[in-house]
């Protein structure tokens, strides 16, 4: 049997597909980072199932004691507390092992924060940047900030509550007027998506908030990102509209050529 790597809920456990209730219901263990969350969600579906811990701490010793099991053929579902496992979670270094192994992997899509986030942010393109955890500290803060500068698309992040106000302060430092979306409690009661400027927001957050963080950022403003080249392609939208292009064709072609957003360029041209 191959190894289930099963999506669950981000926080609404009515969102699970019926797939993965499925593949719980059949597996002989369920292996889950706490065994109590794992449990209410179980509950919550009338699904009885073997819970065995798999987390940071004991996750190499798991994955050691999981692969006989799977070569001898036993059913073994992964779930992680939210999300799909292995992106952000445990999980990556069993999958890894079992394909090392022979052992096939068949993955269970569902809920993901981070499109969720991206999506109730209003800020999609036509690509975007995961960042997994952002970083501790002022001075990698500010690299990171730096570093998206040169990103013209957005990047979704988690962060956890009480750090979350020193973040949007290092990011209305370095560039106020960029547009973020702070996404709290994605699918649960109280969830909140408040959108802004990097400085709006940084006042609104001024006190760490309650509940589980997913931070979504546009692209750096026009003037702090890209430097000459956006420039350059801003003024030759510019040019384009004066030669009489309709503002939104001129910012389409200079964004193939340049690769830039069309948004982006269009608002800024204004």
């Amino acid at each position: 049997m191959p190894l289930a790597v099963c999506a669950t809920p981000i926080g609404n456990l009515e969102d699970v597909t019926l797939r993965v209730l499925a593949e719980l219901a059949a597996a002989d263990v369920v292996l889950c980072e706490d065994t109590r969350h794992t449990r209410g969600l179980l509950q919550r579906h009338g699904i009885e199932a073997r819970l065995l811990s798999y987390h940071e701490h004991n996750e190499a010793q798991r994955t050691a004691e999981l692969l006989p099991r799977l070569d001898a053929g036993e059913r073994v579902a992964l779930v992680s507390d939210a999300g799909m496992p292995g992106v952000s979670d445990p999980g990556g270094r069993l999958v890894r092992a079992a394909l090392d192994a022979g052992v096939d992997v068949t993955v269970l899509p569902g809920p993901s924060a981070v499109e969720t986030a991206l999506v109730a942010s209003g800020l999609v393109a036509e690509q975007y940047r995961f960042l997994g955890f952002l970083p501790r500290g002022e001075k990698r803060l500010a690299t990171l900030w730096e570093e998206l500068k040169a990103w013209p698309w957005p990047s979704v992040a988690f962060e956890s509550p009480r750090r979350l106000p020193a973040t949007l302060r290092s990011l209305a430092e370095a560039d106020p007027g960029r547009e973020a979306a702070v996404c709290r409690e994605l699918t649960k009661r109280f969830e909140e998506v408040a959108r802004g400027t990097a400085a709006e927001l940084a006042e609104q957050f001024g006190e760490p908030p309650k509940g589980e963080i997913t931070l979504v950022l546009g692209p750096a403003t026009i003037g702090n990102a890209g430097g000459d080249d956006e420039d350059r392609a801003l003024a030759a939208v510019t040019e384009l509209v004066a030669a009489g292009v309709p503002r939104k064709r001129a910012a389409e072609i200079v964004s193939g050529l340049a690769g830039i957003p069309r948004n982006r360029l269009y608002k800024a041209s204004l």
